[in-house]
């Protein structure tokens, strides 16, 4: 990862609002204000979802109308395309906001086999 920028990889449904796919439900107000202060102060920010399509430019234009701009959506931004020479399938962040999130510990002795 480049040190001079920090990627934050930020889900849609059940992280910036209410889980009501296909529709978009409920402002989370307090994670979309914590989003929009990160980018203020210089992360970088890829919208990461499943929706796709129309449901993808809704989603895309709901977070705009409360002020939510991304650098990149469902793709790395340009930095990690650079560093790594293609874009790859998988999201390259820092964090990763996500309502099913959970952090899985690294596990006694998997490292060394034991």
């Amino acid at each position: 990862m480049p040190d001079d920028i920090r990627v934050i990889a930020i889900d849609f449904d059940g992280c910036l609002c209410e889980d009501r796919w296909p529709e978009i439900g409920k402002p989370y107000i307090d994670v979309i204000e914590a989003a929009k202060a990160e980018r203020a102060a210089g992360a970088r920010l890829i919208l990461w979802t499943c929706r796709c399509g129309n449901e993808l430019y809704e989603a895309v234009d709901w977070c705009a109308y409360f002020g939510l701009r991304f650098d990149a959506v469902n793709e790395n931004v340009p930095e990690i395309v650079g560093l790594y020479g293609t874009e790859s399938r998988k999201i390259t962040a820092d964090e990763y906001w996500d309502d099913r999130a959970r952090r899985v510990p690294h596990l006694k002795g998997a490292a060394d086999g034991s």
